[in-house]
């Protein structure tokens, strides 16, 4: 770790020196700018602010950056600093997220940093019913598009009733996210806990009928819901 550190530092130096020689900044406007951040973003610490908590830190930290973004904005638009030729200059507070997160994580992130800025529900409720009210609308769009099923091979109605569906399967993923967040459960630790004991189960699954002498691919559906049942059992009695 040591050594990663003094890679960084060498990167902070030098750019710095490139700057210093160019007259735009040395290390001591570098050193200088970071202390007044650290300041300005924690007032608990250094101001009349409160904080109880590590969310309210993280909620004043985005609140205050918010501010200085719009009051970049504001100064780029008094300069004449425009995007295209009317739309004035403007970085969101969720421009910093990354789109190459894995969904799940870019998904948690994105949502603490609008729910730091009082962007979120009251309540647990709130997901739960919200929760509800996604799974209704992708029942319709999977209605919509035909009730498609790979499996049984019957195909979707259409493309865009696909896509439509999809937009809602997505919506449905942000929510669950959103509740584990609210619950202080990491969805992508989740997701691959649910995967770590498929996995379990189903090689168990697959023992109990090759012991048996059940081919899983010709067995009915009673007779693979009765060995997950199984499998399911023996892991609950072990643990």
């Amino acid at each position: 770790m040591a050594e990663e550190l003094g890679d960084v530092l060498l990167q902070v130096i030098l750019h710095t020196q490139l700057a210093s020689e160019r007259g735009a900044f040395d290390l001591t406007d570098v050193q200088e700018r970071l202390a007044r951040k650290i300041i300005r973003r924690h007032p608990h610490v250094f101001g009349a602010g409160t904080a109880e908590t590590s969310r309210e830190v993280q909620r004043t930290w985005e609140a205050i950056k918010a501010e200085e973004r719009a009051e970049r904005a504001r100064d780029e638009v008094e300069s004449g600093a425009t995007v295209g030729e009317t739309t004035p200059a403007f970085k969101s507070a969720l421009a910093g997220v990354s789109r190459g997160l894995p969904a799940l994580s870019a998904s948690r992130e994105l949502q603490d940093r609008a729910s730091a800025l009082g962007y979120d529900w009251p309540t647990l409720d709130g997901v739960l019913e919200k929760l509800t009210e996604e799974l209704g609308e992708l029942r319709e769009a999977l209605a919509t598009a035909g009730d498609p099923d790979s499996i049984t091979g019957r195909p979707a109605s259409g493309a865009a009733a696909l896509a439509a569906a999809q937009d809602e399967l997505g919506d449905v993923i942000a929510v669950l996210v959103n509740l584990g967040r609210r619950s202080g459960i990491d969805a992508e630790a989740a997701l691959r806990g649910a995967n770590d004991k498929f996995r379990r189960r189903f090689s168990e699954v697959e023992r109990r009928a090759a012991a048996r002498g059940i081919a899983l691919k010709s067995a009915d559906f009673a007779t693979l819901d009765a060995l997950w049942d199984e499998a399911k059992a023996v892991e609950r009695s072990q643990s």
